[in-house]
């Protein structure tokens, strides 16, 4: 059996990927390890949503292409960019043993088996041929949060997105299959579930005729041990009220949604294609404030669209002063091959891109800041994710329901080395300031 090391490019989705074919490489005994020098097979898996992420994902292979000179020469290609480019990569990379899509890793090991005896590679099944039921999963990162991914691809036709022709339509994942694989991550210490697919709220549309999501959070804040559930990448369209009523009822859903609204001015969202509309949206966000008052918000934006003209932007940054999110992330427009935005006419320049992204970035600052202020002197469970070293010395490192993992702020606890507070508990703490906008600083309470 091979020694194998696991690179992992882009997205919470992916990383679930990379876990899954982590669970096939050890069910089939393959060695994994986490260094290039030990390994005699790496694996990148890649990511390919927009063009940085292509370069990102080249220059990683060919990084390590080049690291690998004298040793194993087998590098395997999986994910996105591996589906969207394979077969023109195949020839292109030559250095490359295997190019595999999504739906190869439950032949992962026998693709392995393929490379070792000197054979080139390239298993890239249709989008959507994909089965992973009982695929076996192991944790990529020891921790107390786990994504659990309940759909692949999309059905939206946003005029930018490069998505479902990577990933196909929108396939929601049997109920029980998904219950099955969350006690697996509680049982192996995920304390926090955190929900992701394309569009988590049309979940069990295409598999029950209805949306289901509330339901599949009631069924999984019913299983002993979880203390956290997660929502990422909902659509305001989809905010039904049976959805507002479970997290409001459900003391374990955390009062947090991701809402990627993508824009807010209504001819740059018809323009993108964005189902439904702005005005659709504000009600939504009223709905969950006016019953879920401390709801932490987050979305993200994208500046520099095809046809933005400077009054287009100006109602972005109006929004963000109306709506005030508590948390907002931002992309510049990339004109992705073979989408209909990459055709548009009026292309954004680059400098005038560049420069609006930092404007809304550092308009949406001060709105960060006051609702971290907000917070100061209040009392809160944290999540405990590790310690740290900074200047002010050993700190533990977590999270409040405010801050979803890698992409918001974090908290810093002062706290005696002595106390053993582990990775993974839940402890109430009183907070104290905020730094830097983002993160803030607490101490626990006993």
């Amino acid at each position: 059996m091979a020694k194998v090391a696991l690179l992992t490019l882009g997205c919470a989705k992916n990383q679930v990927d990379s876990e899954y074919m982590m669970g096939v490489l050890e069910e089939s005994d393959h060695e994994l390890v986490d260094s290039l020098d030990k390994a005699e097979v790496v694996i990148v898996n890649t990511c390919s949503f927009i063009t940085p992420a292509k370069e990102e994902a080249l220059e990683v292979i060919l990084e390590v292409a080049q690291a690998r000179k004298g040793l194993y020469p087998y590098i395997i290609v999986a994910g996105c960019l591996a589906q969207q480019h394979a077969r023109e990569l195949f020839s292109e990379l030559p250095e490359v043993s295997a190019f595999i899509g999504p739906g190869a890793i439950p032949r992962l090991a026998h693709i392995i088996g393929e490379v070792l005896r000197g054979k080139r590679v390239l298993d890239v099944p249709l989008a959507g041929e994909e089965n992973y039921r009982g695929l076996p999963r192991t944790r990529l990162r020891i921790g107390p949060t786990a994504y659990l991914k309940i759909a692949e691809g999309c059905n939206n036709k946003c005029s930018y997105c490069t998505i479902p022709q990577i990933k196909g339509p929108y396939r929601s994942r049997p109920l029980e299959d998904l219950l099955t694989e969350a006690r697996f991550l509680i049982s192996r210490g995920a304390q926090e579930l955190v929900l992701v697919a394309q569009d988590t709220t049309a979940y069990g549309l295409d598999l029950y005729g209805s949306l289901a999501l509330p339901v599949l959070l009631r069924e999984l804040a019913h299983l002993p041990g979880v203390k956290w559930l997660r929502l990422l990448y909902a659509y305001p369209t989809r905010i039904t009220p049976e959805l507002i009523e479970v997290m409001a009822e459900e003391d374990k859903i955390c009062r947090y949604l991701d809402l990627p609204l993508q824009h807010a001015h209504p001819e740059i969202l018809q323009a993108m294609g964005r189902p439904g509309t702005l005005e659709a949206a504000r009600k939504a966000l009223s709905r969950l404030k006016a019953t879920l008052p401390e709801i932490a918000l987050r979305s993200t934006f994208i500046v520099g669209f095809p046809g933005e003209r400077e009054t287009h932007f100006r109602e972005l940054l109006n929004f963000l002063e109306e709506i005030r999110f508590d948390w907002v992330g931002a992309f510049i427009f990339s004109p992705e091959e073979g989408t209909p935005a990459s055709r548009l006419p009026g292309q954004v320049p680059e400098e005038i891109k560049k420069a609006r992204y930092e404007r809304l970035l550092s308009h949406q600052q001060h709105i960060t800041e006051e609702k971290n202020l907000a917070w100061v002197g209040r009392e809160t469970e944290v999540l405990i994710e590790g310690r740290a070293s900074l200047e002010e010395g050993e700190v533990l490192v977590g999270r409040s329901f405010r801050q979803a993992p890698e992409v918001d702020g974090v908290i810093y606890l002062k706290v005696e080395k002595s106390l053993g507070v582990r990775p993974g508990e839940l402890v109430k703490a009183k907070l104290l300031a905020v730094k830097n906008i983002y993160d803030l600083w607490g101490q626990v309470l006993f």
